[in-house]
């Protein structure tokens, strides 16, 4: 096998390992996804565009500064997003009409940002992202990316066609999602409380 098609493939599997994994980005996708493919698309594409700008983040900085004497603050925030946001889904979920959903280039500034406050992605970076990125390269990245972009489509589809049939499962799967983003919220002022 030659080293190009080894790195595409690893980069693959690299990207898969960061996107698959349950943790809020997915958890948001899934609420989003229920009420449209198109909104979870766009914040799949949210979130694939928050991984690229903590990668760039990551590798312009990591010979200047030391990013890890920072983790207290990475989960302080995470945690007070998630929270945000977690209870801003259980409004939702609770409302006797649903709002409408954020839509566009809404939904895409809401992902970005809890992306790039998602202290899950964020210690990915700066733990596998860095590592690996020294093993491949740019054909490494590619495959990342690649990974990365099937994910965010066949991931919402999934959700949105397994629940448009039935409000109240929809209504369920956001309600869910708001209880495990609180999860995560607590999740991380433990982790900040043991940094």
């Amino acid at each position: 096998m030659t080293p190009l098609p080894y790195e595409l493939a690893f980069g693959l599997l690299l990207g898969f390992s960061l996107t698959i994994p349950p943790g809020p980005m997915n958890v948001y996708i899934v609420s989003q996804s229920v009420r449209s493919f198109r909104e979870g698309l766009i914040t799949g594409f949210g979130a694939m565009c928050a991984d690229l700008v903590l990668g760039v983040l990551v590798f312009g900085l990591h010979t200047v500064v030391d990013l890890s004497a920072g983790v207290r603050w990475v989960y302080l925030v995470g945690a007070a997003s998630m929270a945000f946001l977690g209870a801003t889904l259980w409004r939702s979920g609770r409302a006797r009409s649903p709002p409408a959903p954020t839509a566009g280039l809404a939904t895409y500034g809401k992902a970005l940002a809890i992306g790039v406050t998602n202290p899950f992605q964020i210690v990915w970076w700066l733990t596998a992202g860095l590592a690996f990125a020294y093993l491949g390269g740019l054909v490494l990245f590619v495959g990342l990316f690649g990974a990365i972009a099937v994910w965010i489509v066949v991931f919402p589809w999934v959700v949105h066609r397994g629940t448009e049939r039935s409000e109240r499962t929809g209504r369920l799967a956001v309600l869910v999602s708001s209880v495990l983003i609180l999860g995560f919220a607590a999740y991380f002022l433990f982790l900040a409380a043991s940094a």
